[in-house]
């Protein structure tokens, strides 16, 4: 019976190669599936009541309780050369343990800068542990193979992928492990949107600058993400680590508070586009946001509509160009439907702009993983930190003025310039957008 299901497989497979039609039908067929799923998640959001008070995002927080700990310090990190300077200094610094959870490690300088690195610490008995996502592996020009693996594993440093899949049986390639997160000691966590790739530092050919945010926390919220990492840790290789030597009781470093919020396909599938929702909802003077592939989802641009709708002052910063092929048309037409709203919306020109990073009212901000689009909210798992504190928001807030600076305000004359055909591509990007 398994072979017979397996040559199914393999002949349906055979006839959309040789098909075209049969590719389209199917492929149309999972973007109508696709879409309603996402009209569904949202009229179910859409019911909640979102109160306009100072604290109804903390409220939706503790309701929901999603992990919210005091007593935190966290420093903005602007770009890859902030943060791999100051993570290598942790790294070298590390007593115990290292914990590395990424989408993508590509096999470039940077990445065997890093892999002596902990080499170095793993000899003198500290415990590292990489975990990777497979599909991100495979998607970059530089992967790891498998002698790399076992050069990397001879070194004393424990590498894995995460959720391996072999053709036929791609049923595995939708929930893929999109977080960026560095754990070291217990007492210091990284958390933001940069892989391990050089050209988070020089760039890549044809996108130019890679802009990106990270941030580094101490404090209480460090066992929250240590608590994400060891769970999918062992989730992935059976093992059961975990104890006290995992996690810090000295927790008093600053006076931010901040919420960890992790998503986990099947578990809680809906938590960030909701925080994020709730986010915008709760505003009452001013939104700020960068996010790359921005085709949000319903649920997302709807509540930016309706904070324009209450006058809320929505300032966003998109990219005129990405590594993904229809994307910049499609960000395009997103971002001059909500500048003909009210919107401000600036076209930023030193690269492609791949942070996600949002700051409500000049009293919180959040930064991290997740993307708008559906591939981010609805299948990927994903952690961000929404952080509680006038002088982070405020630190973060520059770093995006900054990149207002390397922008162009977006106009009706701007967009009309375009032509014909870049116009139906933009079309064309956010029709497949359930699915991009």
């Amino acid at each position: 019976m398994f072979k017979l299901k397996c040559d199914f497989f393999v002949i349906f497979l055979h006839m959309m190669n040789r098909c075209p039609m049969i590719r389209k039908v199917l492929f149309c067929i999972l973007a109508a599936i696709t879409l309603l799923t996402s009209c569904k998640s949202f009229k179910a959001i859409e019911r909640s009541d979102f109160e306009r008070s100072d604290s109804a995002f903390v409220k939706y927080v503790r309701e929901e309780k999603i992990p919210l700990s005091d007593n935190n310090r966290v420093t903005m990190l602007d770009g890859a050369q902030q943060k791999f300077d100051s993570l290598f200094n942790d790294i070298r610094n590390a007593k115990h343990h290292v914990h590395l959870e990424y989408f993508n490690f590509r096999y470039d300088s940077i990445n065997n800068i890093l892999l002596r690195l902990l080499a170095d610490k793993a000899k003198e008995g500290v415990e590292v542990r990489a975990l990777f996502d497979a599909f991100g592996n495979l998607s970059n020009d530089r992967p790891l193979r498998r002698k790399d693996l076992k050069a990397i594993r001879a070194t004393g440093v424990q590498i894995e992928k995460f959720d391996p899949f072999n053709f036929p049986w791609i049923n595995h390639a939708w929930a893929r492990d999109h977080r960026k997160i560095v754990v070291i000691d217990g007492e210091k966590a990284y958390i933001g949107g940069i892989n391990v790739a050089d050209y988070y530092i020089d760039g890549l050919e044809g996108v130019g600058e890679w802009r990106d945010i990270h941030s580094k926390v101490e404090g209480e919220a460090v066992n929250d993400i240590q608590d994400i990492f060891i769970e999918m840790w062992n989730k992935e290789t059976k093992e059961n680590i975990g104890g006290s030597e995992y996690f810090s009781e000295d927790t008093g470093k600053g006076e931010a508070e901040i919420a960890v919020v992790d998503r986990w396909p099947h578990r809680t599938p809906r938590r960030i586009r909701e925080a994020y929702a709730n986010a915008i909802h709760s505003a009452k003077d001013s939104i700020i946001l960068v996010n790359p592939y921005f085709l949000p989802m319903p649920i997302i641009r709807k509540a930016i509509e309706k904070a324009i709708d209450d006058s809320v002052k929505v300032t966003i910063i998109l990219s005129e160009k990405s590594d993904v092929k229809l994307m910049p048309d499609g960000v395009w037409r997103t971002g001059y439907k909500l500048m003909k709203k009210g919107a401000k919306v600036y076209m930023y020109t030193g690269g492609f702009n791949h942070a996600k990073a949002m700051c409500i009212d000049g009293q919180f901000c959040t930064v991290g993983s997740a993307n708008f689009n559906s591939r981010s909210l609805k299948y990927d798992y994903e952690t961000n930190i929404f952080i509680f504190g006038e002088k982070e928001t405020a630190e973060l807030e520059e770093l995006l003025r900054n990149d207002m600076r390397q922008s162009y305000l977006l106009t009706e004359e701007i967009y009309k310039k375009r032509s014909c055909w870049r116009r139906f591509c933009g079309w064309l990007a956010a029709f497949l957008s359930p699915i991009l």
